[in-house]
């Protein structure tokens, strides 16, 4: 672990997304948020797999 940095990755699965998850997921980055994480980067390595969020928040 960093001694600056300390990181979270959450994975949600492609196919849930639209609707109702994208509400669910805009609250759970709000709430993340507060908590004092930052979402630096997203990845997709294909259209069927799992959207990863990589989040940082200072120590």
């Amino acid at each position: 672990m960093s001694e600056r940095w300390q990181h979270k990755v959450v994975e949600v699965p492609a196919a849930l997304f639209g609707g109702k998850l994208t509400r669910r997921l805009q609250e759970a980055l709000d709430k993340l948020g507060v908590q004092g994480w930052e979402l630096v980067a997203v990845t997709q390595s294909s259209s069927l797999d799992v959207v990863r969020l990589y989040l940082k928040k200072g120590l």
